[in-house]
């Protein structure tokens, strides 16, 4: 039996932890996706949004970018209508907004991968700690990317949520020592 993390311990969590968290991801459509998700997280726990990723997938139009950008007051009453993603209207203009800013950054860096990256020089950081509790919750580049983000118009990226999408996107690998994924 392999060990794990310590929260991987259903379906969900175990094929996104095997599979997804703390590897690099360097496609725009992910990285968006996920900027999406850990928005959508805020105050929630992974589990309910990795119960929704599908809601998710179809309300943002498989996380087509381009057409997030462009929805309209009557896409957010119908997604707040949607039963199968987190109907906060905060969180729903801000994944809209998130759009047009993604965008932006592409438009000025040539991808959103390229600007992302670069707070961590191209480089995943490997942390290494024994146990979950351990792991911290912003970090001093999380901060940085926050306040960048933020100072690009973006919404839903405080520290907090930064940290948690550079676990997602494989910019710090915090599997802890004991876990089969982390790099021996």
């Amino acid at each position: 039996m392999k060990k794990r993390c310590e929260w991987a311990k259903d379906e969900p969590n175990i094929r996104y932890h095997d599979e997804e968290w703390g590897v690099p991801e360097h496609n725009d459509k992910k990285l968006f996706e996920f900027l999406i998700l850990e928005g959508a997280q805020a105050g929630l726990s992974w589990s309910t949004i990795l119960n929704r990723r599908d809601g998710y997938r179809n309300a943002f139009y498989n996380f087509d970018v381009v057409v997030v950008s462009k929805y309209t007051e009557n896409h957010v009453k119908k997604l707040l209508q949607n039963k199968k993603i987190i109907r906060n209207k905060l969180k729903i203009n801000s994944a809209i907004n998130n759009a047009k800013k993604f965008i932006e950054v592409q438009k000025q860096f040539g991808s959103f991968d390229e600007y992302l990256w670069e707070f961590v020089n191209y480089k995943p950081i490997q942390n290494k700690f024994k146990k979950y509790s351990d792991l911290p919750t912003y970090t001093i580049i999380s901060e940085n990317l926050s306040n960048d983000l933020k100072k690009r118009g973006f919404t839903f990226v405080g520290p907090i949520i930064c940290y948690a999408l550079m676990q997602a996107v494989g910019m710090v690998n915090d599997h802890t020592l004991n876990c089969f994924k982390y790099p021996k």
